[in-house]
């Protein structure tokens, strides 16, 4: 083999090694970015639980300083809070969908029984 094929050959190598890494830049790139939404995603979800959890104690707290009947209200409130931060995370995840004020599901007439 001359010189002048060893460049060529090293020229061509150089271009293909150039093209591989490009695409694994791409990869990683893209691998980082969805890593960082699932973070963003768990982050919101923890929020949303802590903050009904919290917005739940603090009410219930609050009514029971208020009405005197201690801790029966903040018992139930937390309880409550904690059934809204769930209800917001499987939101979030979206396993159940939003309310959409002013509709209704539709009525099937069919499926009416007769007494």
């Amino acid at each position: 083999m001359s010189e002048n094929d060893l460049e060529a050959r090293r020229a061509r190598l150089r271009e293909t090694l150039g093209a591989h890494e490009a695409e694994a830049a791409k990869q990683e790139q893209a691998a980082s970015q969805s890593s960082m939404a699932g973070y963003a995603a768990a982050f919101r979800m923890s929020t949303d639980l802590i903050a009904g959890v919290a917005v739940g104690a603090l009410r219930g707290f609050g009514f029971d300083w208020l009405l005197g009947t201690s801790p029966w209200l903040l018992i139930l409130f937390l309880l409550l809070g904690f059934a809204a931060g769930v209800l917001n995370v499987l939101r979030s995840a979206g396993l159940i969908q939003q309310p959409q004020g002013g509709k209704r599901p539709p009525v099937d007439k069919g499926d009416r029984r007769a007494n």
